[in-house]
């Protein structure tokens, strides 16, 4: 699903933990940027995707090394923030 600004919240992609695996639940570009959307979902940023902040930049945190599926990318906090996400169930200890 892709989407505009205005949907209710949820955790994005630059809140995750860095090491931490969550699936894509959609993308919701910003009303400034509509078209991060599409390029987001062209690098594979598409609902059902494991994805994975693998490195954050210093200082800042920005940007931000990712993960999805075989591919790894540097996207900035806010295209990480319009990718939505449903985590992934943690392993009992």
């Amino acid at each position: 699903m892709l989407a505009t600004a205005g949907a209710a919240a949820a955790l994005t992609l630059h809140r995750q933990p860095t090491g931490r695996a969550a699936t894509v639940q959609r993308v919701v570009a910003p009303a400034h940027a509509p078209d991060w959307a599409l390029r987001l979902a062209e690098l594979g940023f598409i609902p059902g995707e494991r994805v994975m902040i693998t490195a954050r930049g210093f200082p800042g945190g920005d940007p931000l090394a990712v993960r999805v599926g075989d591919s790894t990318f540097a996207l900035r906090r806010a295209e990480a923030a319009c990718v939505h996400l449903a985590p992934e169930p943690q392993a009992a200890a």
